[in-house]
This record gives structure tokens, C-alpha cells and sequence, in this order.
């Protein structure tokens, strides 16, 4: 339980430095790209012991010819693996680079405690895809998730203090929730089809590419920025990558159906007390009854 109770640090201590540095106005792009740069360094550490290139070659003819192995529900070679994680980690790291603008920006919009509901809520997107996909079916106890996830999302975004309006859906919020199930559904759809050992070389294209994405978008801004920016970013970045690294080490204890839940849950938990202890923040009721829906739901999901 140790190794999951340090992934829930790790993931909450993201929400809560970005709450900080939303609450300073420092430069989010910048704050994103340092990020990044601690994200992509570590994953090509792991990358090269791993000694992925040295292991395969791109083989573009293959890869094409396998593609009637993946329609019938196979996996890809090793050589063809590789270049999987490629266009799979490009595709990712996009998804990856929206998020954590959106997610800054939600934080800022919305609040730290519902915006980390929502990202984490983002599960419900791969498990719909996986539907019309795969034909992935859920039990009757993850169908009743997916409609609590559904109604927390519609209580998130009912107003009927609004006059003429029963909904002012919060644009910012809904767009974590998108790009977060997605950005999720790009991991699902490299694994299914992909050799594991090659997930280290995925998440190096997905952090590289969401950091030259980034870089290119700070240059293009040439917004002003200080050391403190930067710092933030290099803050962010380290418990961003120890989070996976910590949930993946839990699932040699803990298995992976109850850590998924847990770790989500206790995330959630997590970012609302530090948001409230921390930064003062306090939810409207409705806010604080959608999270506890996304909680329960989340268990749900992941049962």
C-alpha cells in the first residue's frame, strides 16, 4: 500500500502546484514546457537502459503487412511495435500537451478540487471507445459507474440560478474531461495492439512530443518569463513522472482492480482537502456532490 499512497501524493501534488501556479499569473506555457523537459529526460533514460533502440529497426513494409493482424486481433511484432509507439506516443503527446494547458487553465476557471474530478473522471471515455472498438462490454455494476459519471457531469454544469438557462456548461471543465479520456484511450490503444516492454519508448514520444509542441508555442507567445516559472514547471515534472512510476511498482502488491480505484478516488480526496487547507478553497454544494459522485463512480468503473 505504500508504493499507492505515494502515487496519490504524487498525482495530487500535480493539481497542487499547477493551484499555485495559476494563483501567481506565472507563464503556463513555460510552466508546461519545463514539464515536459523533466518528463521526456527521465523517460529517455529509461528508454536507453532499456536498450530499446539498439533492440529494433523500422521496418515500414511490415509494419503495413501486420496491420491484417491487428484487424483479427493480434499484436504487433517487435520491430513493428516500435514504430506503434511512435505514432501512437505522437498522437498521445498532443493529447498530453491539451491537457495540462486545459487543466491550468480549468484550475484557474473552476478550481483545483472539481477540475481534478474531472480529469480523473476521463476513464468513462476509454471504456465507451472500448465498446465500439473491441466490443468491450461492461458489467452491470460499470454500467451503473457510467451513469453516475454521466449525471456528475451534468450536475457539474446545472444552473438554475440562471435565468432562460437550466445549464451554462463551463467550457474549460468539459474540455479536462474530453482530453484527459482521451489522452487515457491513447495509452489503451498502443497497448492493446503493442509488446509491452515498448510502453517506456511510448511515453518518451509522448512526452517529447507534448514538450516540442510546448517549446514551439512559448517561442511563438514570447511571453515574458523568470526563474520561477521555470521552477515551477521542473516541480511539476518530477512528481509527474514519479506518479507512474509509483502505480506501476503498487501493482506487485496491490492488484491492478483495486489500485486503478483507489489510486483515482484517493487522488480526487486528496487535491479537495489540499485545495481547501492549502488555498482556502471552497466548492458550491453542487460541485461538492458531483465529486462525490466522480468518487463513486470511479470505484464503479474500475470494478
Amino acid at each position: 500500500m505504500l508504493y499507492l499512497m505515494l502515487a496519490v501524493i504524487s498525482s495530487s501534488s500535480i493539481a497542487l502546484i499547477l493551484k499555485f501556479s495559476e494563483s501567481r499569473d506565472l507563464n503556463r506555457l513555460v510552466v508546461t514546457t519545463s514539464n515536459y523537459v523533466v518528463a521526456s529526460v527521465v523517460s529517455l533514460f529509461f528508454v536507453l537502459e532499456g536498450g530499446l533502440f539498439n533492440r529494433s529497426a523500422i521496418d515500414v513494409p511490415t509494419f503495413f503487412l501486420e496491420m491484417n493482424v491487428i484487424l483479427n486481433g493480434g499484436i504487433f511484432s517487435e520491430n513493428s511495435s516500435f514504430i506503434w509507439a511512435i505514432a501512437t506516443g505522437i498522437f498521445g503527446g498532443i493529447l498530453y500537451f491539451l491537457g495540462f494547458i486545459y487543466i491550468q487553465k480549468s484550475i484557474r476557471d473552476n478550481g483545483v478540487g472539481i477540475t481534478g474530478a474531472f480529469s480523473k473522471i476521463g476513464i468513462f471515455i476509454p471504456m465507451i471507445m472500448s465498446i465500439i472498438l473491441w466490443k468491450e462490454y461492461p458489467s452491470n455494476i460499470q454500467w451503473i459507474g457510467i451513469v453516475l459519471a454521466v449525471s456528475a457531469i451534468i450536475l457539474a454544469n446545472y444552473t438554475p440560478e440562471v435565468k432562460n438557462s437550466l445549464f451554462n456548461f463551463r467550457k474549460s471543465l468539459i474540455l479536462v474531461f474530453l482530453i484527459a479520456g482521451l489522452a487515457e484511450f491513447s495509452n489503451k490503444f498502443f497497448q492493446n495492439y503493442s509488446i509491452p516492454e515498448y510502453k517506456s519508448l511510448f511515453l518518451l514520444v509522448v512526452f517529447s512530443t507534448a514538450l516540442i509542441i510546448s517549446s514551439v508555442a512559448t517561442f511563438i507567445e514570447r511571453k515574458p518569463f523568470t526563474k520561477k516559472d521555470l521552477f515551477t514547471g521542473f516541480l511539476v515534472g518530477i512528481p509527474n513522472m514519479l506518479t507512474s512510476f509509483f502505480l506501476i511498482s503498487s501493482f506487485k502488491y496491490v492488484k491492478a482492480t483495486v489500485a486503478f480505484p483507489a489510486y483515482s478516488a484517493g487522488t480526487i480526496v486528496v487535491i479537495n482537502l489540499g485545495g481547501y487547507l492549502i488555498f482556502k478553497e471552497k466548492l458550491m454544494k453542487k460541485d461538492m456532490f458531483a465529486t462525490a459522485i466522480i468518487v463513486s463512480a470511479i470505484v464503479l468503473m474500475s470494478l
